[in-house]
């Protein structure tokens, strides 16, 4: 690739053009374009390895074939730190048959703040000489180290990077774990945060979220309401939120581990939730309702439940199951504001944002 700025400009325009064609029936406003850097803006990479003439080398895969790799020596996509940590952890692992032996998978984590974390999956169990190797590795690398194979993960350092991003003014400290999701691309995740506590604004009543993940958008929508419920199915999500919650003396946020599917049931209370116990959901006046929902969207009885409040603030990362969940809304509710977010640059993926106020 050769990243060229004009060839860039073209792609998201085009996926400008997309966003507003699908928001076109909802009389949308012209939608806020948030671009990315051409290059190093991807913060985690995965790769598979492939041996070749007796060494091991970075491989991916084409998405029509997945029997020939594309060996890879650097990423420009990823990180400095990532590109930079590549060849360091390859000419490791080329050293040392402690590292190397059944060595199949290598994922880096990155942060905007500089820390990294690698982790090696291996088809063998992990034995005293891989942890003095691996031991030695995150010491030369200055990185946590994290050993998988079947069944087994030793942690060398800590099981999470930690992120630092500005909204509105404040500094906000985000712990993000091994294997847990987080946004790929952190200075648009940074521009996204951003549009979503504007869009947002100051306001006297609560927010509920569903879909909450580690806390990304808990915290800093958190400062702009008088309290939050927040729902997370993920178990390691749920307790990094609850980490990031406490790490930045955040403390009107009570977050519950339910899908969304089963907090919409509590509110219809169709059934009664174990997890809810001591929490009084009548107590809470929600005048706003914040959702970033998986890329199948808001399944239907979901969508009906956003319709109860006056403004859904709703990140996508599917503008078109997006387009489908507005079809629900849009007898009741309007589009206000609307943002594209250029998560995915060189691909037709994107992020979009809308703010829907009741007529």
């Amino acid at each position: 690739m050769t990243f060229d700025s004009q060839a860039y400009a073209e792609q998201l325009e085009a996926k400008v053009t997309r966003l507003r064609d699908l928001l076109a029936p909802f009389d949308a406003p012209e939608p806020s374009v948030f671009d990315s850097p051409l290059q190093n803006f991807r913060l985690r990479a995965e790769f598979r390895l492939w041996r070749e003439a007796g060494e091991r080398h970075y491989a991916m895969f084409s998405q029509d074939d997945k029997r020939t790799p594309i060996l890879i020596e650097e990423f420009p996509i990823a990180s400095l730190r990532i590109n930079q940590l590549m060849p360091q952890l390859k000419a490791a692992w080329q050293a040392s048959s402690a590292l190397s032996h059944k060595l199949f998978q290598v994922e880096f984590l990155t942060t905007l703040a500089g820390d990294a974390m690698i982790t090696l999956c291996y088809h063998r169990p992990l034995d005293e000489h891989w942890h003095a190797a691996a031991t030695q590795l995150a010491a030369d690398l200055n990185v946590s180290v994290i050993g998988r194979s079947k069944g087994k993960r030793e942690v060398l350092g800590l099981d999470y990077v930690v992120e630092k991003l500005e909204v509105g003014g404040r500094t906000f400290s985000y712990r993000q774990p091994e294997g847990a999701f987080t946004q790929p691309n952190g200075t648009v995740n940074q521009k996204m945060l951003n549009w979503a506590y504007e869009a947002l604004g100051d306001r006297t009543d609560d927010l509920l979220e569903l879909y909450c993940g580690n806390g990304n958008f808990t915290l800093p929508l958190a400062t702009r309401v008088r309290k939050v419920l927040a729902t997370e199915i993920s178990k390691t999500s749920v307790n990094a939120a609850l980490s990031n919650l406490s790490e930045n003396a955040v403390d009107n946020v009570t977050l519950v581990r339910l899908s969304a599917e089963e907090l919409t049931e509590a509110l219809n209370e169709v059934r009664p939730f174990r997890r809810l116990q001591g929490i009084d959901l009548k107590s809470y006046e929600f005048g706003s309702v914040f959702v970033d929902p998986p890329r199948a969207g808001m399944d239907p009885d979901t969508c009906e439940l956003t319709r109860r409040f006056d403004n859904i603030l709703y990140i996508s990362c599917n503008p078109e199951t997006l387009a489908a969940n507005i079809a629900q809304l849009h007898d009741t509710h309007r589009i206000t504001r609307c943002a594209l977010f250029d998560q995915f640059p060189w691909t037709h993926h994107m992020e979009s944002g809308v703010l829907l106020t009741r007529r």
